[in-house]
């Protein structure tokens, strides 16, 4: 049988082509997935958003598992999530531009800028009978309350039945008339109404409500356009839904964010300078290079080199084993936050990386507490770490 030359070299191309399949590159997971697929396979994760940058750009931003465990719904890279305490660094940035512009001084009493501070109490003795009050040995100062130090408990007793229901400044009033639970400066307790009454001296200050200075100052300088107290119902289209253990301990059930009214955009909501902000993995990146370049984004400065510093070091005493800055966990060679529902953001200097870990979980189930965490960092440092 003859075969024609034409026919010849479509035959030799074919079986070239064949025989190189073998040694063709596979595709292969990316790491970061590859580290937290396991846990949701385990139905102990919903689902996770991840996303690694350094100072110029961002490297990878994966997913893995469920927005909605119902329905099978994937999360997307753009979904959002409740961010929760999260929102203290945000506010704490924004709070230190007034302190680069001469208008507020760390070290001032909070009294200088909001007068219903002055004469507060300290409670040096209380039970279900009674409560002995004595005046602090000084004032609390601004630098307390934004590194939890100033004495202030976590919110006063008219934030019921959740933490978004006053205005700022009713609120902020109520802390001022609530006593002190131990004298300023010495200890550290985690204060939502520390970090909400410096929102509140950004409203004074400013001349301009909180959420508004964020969004000029801060969010649309940045780009940060999906960063919000109020999703929209596009937005929440693209929100991730809550979960929590179920009470066998064996998988998940979903909850509402329980510290929050419903409907989420409704405006009669107020804003929340400690915990209040939702918001996405690409506005959470670029939040973090900013302050990764030390106050500086694509050529435009925000905040000064030094207000960076002061944030995101130690500002407890010598005395408090706590390390907390303005605003920030701080440690070696790394700071950042989380929230409630265990989102968490860090600020990897000795890598020079920004690493972001949005998940949607009240607590995890028993035996997993960190692991998540760590296994997505052990990832994301190998991977992309110097």
């Amino acid at each position: 049988m003859r075969i024609s030359r034409c026919t010849a070299v479509l035959l030799a191309s074919t079986i070239f082509a064949t025989l190189a399949l073998p040694f063709a590159p596979a595709e292969t997971a990316s790491p970061l997935a590859e580290a937290l697929q396991p846990f949701v396979d385990k139905n102990t994760l919903a689902g996770a958003v991840m996303l690694v940058a350094n100072r110029n750009r961002v490297l990878a931003v994966e997913t893995v598992g469920y927005a909605d465990l119902a329905s099978h719904k994937p999360l997307g890279k753009d979904d959002l999530f409740w961010i929760a305490s999260m929102s203290k660094p945000i506010t704490a940035t924004a709070f230190m531009m007034l302190v680069d512009e001469g208008k507020v001084k760390l070290d001032d009493p909070v009294e200088k800028y909001l007068p219903e501070f002055h004469d507060q109490w300290l409670a040096v003795e209380q039970d279900k009978e009674h409560v002995v009050l004595r005046k602090p040995a000084r004032p609390i100062t601004v630098r307390d309350i934004l590194s939890h130090t100033s004495g202030m408990p976590f919110k006063s007793a008219l934030e019921q039945p959740t933490l978004d229901l006053l205005p700022l400044k009713v609120a902020v009033r109520s802390y001022a008339m609530t006593p002190l639970v131990f004298e300023p400066g010495t200890k550290y307790q985690y204060s939502n109404a520390g970090i909400n009454t410096a929102g509140r001296i950004i409203e004074v200050v400013s001349g301009m409500p909180y959420e508004q200075f964020l969004d000029k100052r801060l969010f649309e300088p940045l780009g940060m356009k999906d960063t919000t107290f109020w999703p929209s119902p596009d937005q929440q289209r693209r929100l991730a839904k809550s979960y929590k253990p179920n009470a066998e301990k064996t998988g998940l059930e979903e909850i509402t964010v329980t510290q929050l009214k419903y409907p989420l955009d409704e405006r009669t909501r107020q804003p929340m300078p400690a915990g209040g902000l939702f918001s996405t993995a690409h506005d959470l990146g670029r939040f973090c290079q900013l302050i990764l370049n030390g106050g500086i984004l694509e050529g435009d400065r925000l905040l000064s080199t030094d207000a960076v510093e002061q944030m995101t070091s130690k500002q407890t005493s010598p005395a408090i084993k706590e390390s907390y800055g303005l605003g920030w966990t701080t440690g070696s060679g790394t700071f950042g936050h989380g929230g409630a529902y265990n989102t968490q953001m860090w600020v990897d200097t000795k890598n020079g990386l920004v690493l972001v870990l949005l998940v949607q979980h009240a607590g995890f189930l028993p035996g997993y507490d960190g692991q998540i965490h760590n296994a997505f960092l052990k990832a994301a440092r190998k991977t992309f770490g110097r």
